[in-house]
């Protein structure tokens, strides 16, 4: 298959399909919007070259709908699939159909998509490949020594599934709850503990990777402002990571990239204890919502 592409579909909606359309443009690449119902008027389905609809209005019959991008992206004659971020962005089901589809995936391989998914599995990874984490506890065999912890669901994200326990009558509870909410957030109710590490940053990195494999860690954001787990100020360099953390940061994000066969644009994020320890949080497998910082 070549690999020059000459129309993408952008697999999303509003300021991310924007920006893919306008980079696309500036490469002399042809891009191809796709529209709910509701969504026929808005800027990306005019600033596009060619529009395709996605009947009906809610997100599961739209731009959730795999079988439906795939026909606009046969019908309108694109060669690539770009997800944004959101919606099938980390959908490793999704990013297999799109190159079972004899179509170029725009992202990292589906196998990296779906290594990430899982924390637990996540975490594995990451210490065997050298990278710093913190131990997981299972929930059935935490002692006292061990409050107070963090309960986190596996399929997890933005804060839905965590609850911090700081005593031992208040873990059973907890666990409950998380399991409910990450069961009715993400259809998959594990949870594992670990250490909760107080008042501490939540550093991200950086990451371009390419098909041969590079690695490249572009610097850190310093991500702490947040409400509810979502971030609200973000800003680059961190105030808090001199030349060596930096140094140490990226070459943990490059690891943690390899270790996956990484491709693309993602995000390793870690924590950084206030002694200046560091430890693994996730990758985020794909294009962030804040890559302009």
């Amino acid at each position: 298959m070549s690999l020059m592409i000459k129309s993408v579909l952008v697999a999303n909606r509003g300021e991310i399909a924007r920006r893919v359309v306008r980079a696309c443009r500036g490469l002399g690449i042809a891009t191809v919007a796709v529209h709910s119902d509701a969504d026929a008027d808005a800027p990306h389905v005019r600033e596009a070259d060619v529009a395709g609809r996605l009947p009906g209005a809610a997100p599961a019959e739209t731009y959730l709908s795999a079988e439906r991008l795939l026909a606009v992206a046969r019908a309108a004659g694109a060669d690539a699939v770009h997800p944004g971020y959101g919606f099938l962005a980390e959908n490793a089901e999704f990013a297999r159909a799109v190159t079972g589809a004899g179509l170029t995936w725009i992202g990292p391989p589906p196998e990296a998509i779906a290594a990430m998914g899982s924390k637990i599995e996540a975490k594995k990874l990451m210490a065997a490949a050298d990278v710093p984490v913190l131990p997981e506890l299972d929930p059935a065999r935490v002692t006292a020594a061990d409050f107070p912890l963090l309960v986190k669901a596996s399929a997890g994200g933005g804060g839905r599934g965590m609850r911090v326990v700081r005593a031992p009558d208040e873990l059973a509870d907890a666990v409950a709850g998380a399991r409910r909410e990450a069961e009715s957030a993400f259809g998959d109710p594990t949870v594992f503990c670990e250490p909760l590490l107080e008042n501490a940053r939540h550093i991200e990195v950086q990451i371009v990777a390419d098909a041969h494999g590079g690695v490249w860690a572009l610097g850190e954001r310093e991500c702490s402002i947040q409400r509810r787990h979502q971030k609200i100020v973000e800003e680059a360099p961190s105030p808090a990571v001199g030349p060596e953390l930096r140094a140490a940061l990226c070459d943990a994000a490059a690891n943690a990239a390899r270790a996956i066969g990484y491709t693309g644009a993602g995000t390793v994020e870690f924590m950084l204890a206030p002694d200046g320890r560091f430890f693994f949080l996730e990758v985020n497998t794909r294009l962030q919502v804040e890559h302009p910082v």
